[in-house]
């Protein structure tokens, strides 16, 4: 164990990677804009709606939880966990915006690294 108590909570959160966490995010916009689809212009199809609602709100819920812990591991920056726990029950698309962004802020970085070094 480290000084700072950070070792266990790395380990755990090990396996969660940023390209994984904005493949779940993708996947949760896909889930939410087949629930909108399913809702607003196929009449509200049932059991469709509620399925896709539940797996809608279940991902939220484990996207929230997972976010907040990979930004205490700085897997993730502390701004986009918060768009996704606390748009993504509203709207997931936030959240994959956000992920985007990152994705493409730590390219340049890298390049302006590589470029540099």
């Amino acid at each position: 164990m480290e000084a700072d108590g950070c070792a266990p909570r790395r380990h755990r959160v090990k396996a969660i990677t940023f390209k994984r966490l904005e493949l779940a995010s993708f996947a949760h916009s896909t889930v939410y804009l087949a629930l909108l689809l399913c809702a607003f212009v196929l009449g509200n199809p049932e059991p469709e709606t509620f399925v896709l609602g539940l797996a809608h709100g279940l991902i939220w819920i484990v996207m929230s939880l997972v976010c907040i812990a990979v930004a205490r591991a700085r897997i993730v920056p502390f701004w986009l966990a918060v768009t996704v726990a606390v748009l993504g029950g509203l709207g997931p698309f936030a959240g994959t915006i956000g992920f985007v962004l990152e994705s493409r802020r730590r390219t340049v970085r890298m390049a302006t690294a590589s470029r540099y070094s």
